[in-house]
């Protein structure tokens, strides 16, 4: 597999099949070359700023218009219905997700995404949803595009080669991909698979800026890479199946083609992929432990300044140096909600309980922070330099909207720790009034 590197760049690519295919000069030529269709695919109203304004120019055999009327598909324990189920403030822990066994229960990506929690609503064009999946089956003959918004895609086990209307992405644990509204995509798997996905409506995901830090740090844009154009002219007399996740609902409609024959496309609006081991870690050097936003990979920002609809962040493997500083994180109650989960390792606050392929839920000002057995370690360590993480990445989803869980999170997974509360029982008074 190719790709090009660069985060929001204006590519342009054809599939090595058909040099020329991109029309030279112009978007829309009376005939495209090798008779295709030009088709424009939109991420942002037309009269959005220029650095802001996302579109890309898909030359296919056939244009996507070519399908039968959709009709409704079971979601399954896909949801946007945050009242199903009383809220729900404590803090939630869930053990690793089930992944079905094939071929007993035979499952696809689509099949398999679960609805953990979320906010907001699709037609509002505002809220997010955390979404985990698992499955054991390859998508065939079927593609899914969100009409809602973007999917943040983070696979923790098994690795998931993308097939997408811009060509080819294989994406392994430790790395992340995102497709945004709209794209047509299918999933092939490899044997058991899970991840998580955060999904953004009504924004797009972009670079945190840098500030004081200056002009490179963290992920740097050139890590970030899109596939080169790939196409099939496959006709499918059984049927294809395109199915569209449409103001939170499935829908599925036929056609008797493969829509991945984008011979050659160009434009700014693509999906991508990066590496988490690319990140370029911030971190204190003097004292004191800094605030997790240093480690914001991607955000999704909301029209109040600093304020993030959504923030992908993540804990990777970095040096400790601080002086006089209780080096885990601090304890906290935060205005933002906070859902962790975990592609592999320990994750330095709570080495117990908490596992790849699981996840917890902080919702706002929930009080949260290191278990009791982390605070005594931590309390009486002796500092100095010290790897922090290695063989460990844990990541965040971080969310200025309060997050309702699911009815299938809270009780039909019966993956809830309903004794997550007791690793900070243990936590004793230190308390003396004639010692400083």
């Amino acid at each position: 597999l190719q790709y090009m590197s660069g985060f929001g760049n204006e590519h342009a690519s054809e599939d090595p099949r058909c040099p020329g295919a991109l029309p030279e000069g112009q978007n829309n030529p009376q005939v495209c070359p090798y008779g295709l269709y030009a088709e424009q695919l939109s991420g942002s109203a037309f009269t959005c700023p220029r650095p802001t304004n996302k579109r890309s120019w898909l030359y296919r055999i056939l244009p996507s218009v070519c399908h039968k009327p959709f009709k409704p598909l079971e979601e399954g324990h896909l949801t946007h219905d945050w009242d199903e189920i009383e809220p729900d403030p404590n803090q939630l822990r869930w053990k690793p997700f089930e992944i079905p066994k094939a071929p007993q229960n035979k499952m696809d990506f689509v099949s398999g995404l679960h609805t953990l929690c979320g906010a907001g609503e699709p037609r509002g064009r505002n809220g997010i949803a955390v979404h985990i999946f698992v499955c054991n089956t390859s998508m065939i003959d079927r593609c899914l595009y969100n009409s809602d918004g973007d999917f943040l895609i983070v696979p923790q086990q098994g690795k998931l080669l993308i097939t997408t209307e811009f060509g080819k992405m294989l994406v392994e644990p430790n790395e992340i991909c995102v497709i945004q509204q709209g794209m047509r995509f299918s999933v092939e798997v490899f044997g058991e698979t899970r991840g998580y996905i955060l999904e953004v409506y009504g924004a797009h995901f972009e670079l945190p800026d840098l500030g004081p830090i200056g002009a490179n740090g963290l992920a740097n844009p050139r890590d970030f890479l899109v596939p080169v154009a790939w196409y099939e002219n496959r006709q499918v007399p059984g049927g294809y199946t395109v199915i569209s996740k449409y103001q939170g609902k499935l829908f599925a409609a036929q056609q008797d083609y493969s829509p991945y024959n984008v011979v050659a496309w160009h434009g700014n609006y693509t999906p991508y992929k990066y590496h988490l081991e690319k990140f370029m870690v911030i971190n204190a050097v003097a004292f004191d432990h800094a605030d997790p936003s240093i480690f914001t990979v991607l955000t999704a920002k909301t029209t109040r300044a600093g304020v993030a609809l959504a923030d992908f962040v993540i804990f990777p493997p970095r040096w400790g140096v601080a002086n006089n500083t209780f080096r885990p994180p601090y304890y906290h109650r935060n205005c933002m909600s906070e859902f962790m989960g975990l592609i592999k390792g320990h994750y330095e606050a709570k080495e117990e309980g908490f596992q790849p392929g699981g996840g917890s839920l902080h919702s706002m000002m929930t009080p949260h922070g290191p278990d009791a057995d982390c605070f005594e370690k931590a309390s009486k360590a002796k500092l100095e330099p010290e790897r922090v993480a290695d063989g460990t990445m844990a990541f965040m989803f971080e969310s200025s909207l309060s997050l309702a869980v699911t009815k299938w999170g809270l009780q039909t997974s019966n993956r809830l720790d309903k004794n997550y509360y007791k690793c900070w029982e243990p936590l004793k008074s230190h308390f003396n009034p004639k010692c400083k």
